[in-house]
């Protein structure tokens, strides 16, 4: 497995966790570490994981609204936990990462093929939708200026 797919994961589950036990700030770190011992084994940085749980949890909030604006029949408490998580992970990716160091479409692919991995059919279908939704509009905000 890639570098950066396993650090998605291990941010991907730790995210879960912390999601889980309703988001208390001082766990996050913890949860983190414990992951990292235990799915991260022959990375050679925890960098990624870092920067991926930290931008998540720093930008939260509006992530949740760009979520809740673009599939505004799913309430934020009403999605699946797992697919509110990959989503997290793959908009903060779009929005907030260096664009040459994450490409919009890694992204995509890279939060389509976690949920591949640990959801089900509908979770791929959801977290594309939802992410290519953010894409084309993302297309049609750089076209406008």
């Amino acid at each position: 497995m890639a570098s950066r797919h396993l650090s998605r994961s291990v941010a991907m589950q730790s995210l879960y966790e912390w999601d889980f036990l309703g988001m208390p700030e001082d766990q996050l770190e913890i949860i983190t570490e414990r992951n990292i011992e235990e799915f991260g084994k022959g990375l050679e940085s925890d960098d990624f994981i870092w920067a991926l749980v930290y931008g998540v949890q720093d930008k939260i909030d509006p992530i949740n609204k760009i979520i809740e604006k673009t599939a505004p029949e799913w309430p934020i408490n009403q999605i699946n936990i797992l697919d509110r998580n990959i989503l997290r992970i793959g908009i903060f990716e779009l929005l907030y990462e260096k664009i040459d160091e994450v490409p919009p479409k890694v992204a995509i692919n890279e939060s389509i093929e976690l949920a591949k991995n640990f959801g089900g059919e509908s979770s791929r279908k959801f977290v594309n939708g939802v992410l290519g939704t953010i894409y084309r509009e993302l297309i049609n905000e750089s076209d406008e200026k």
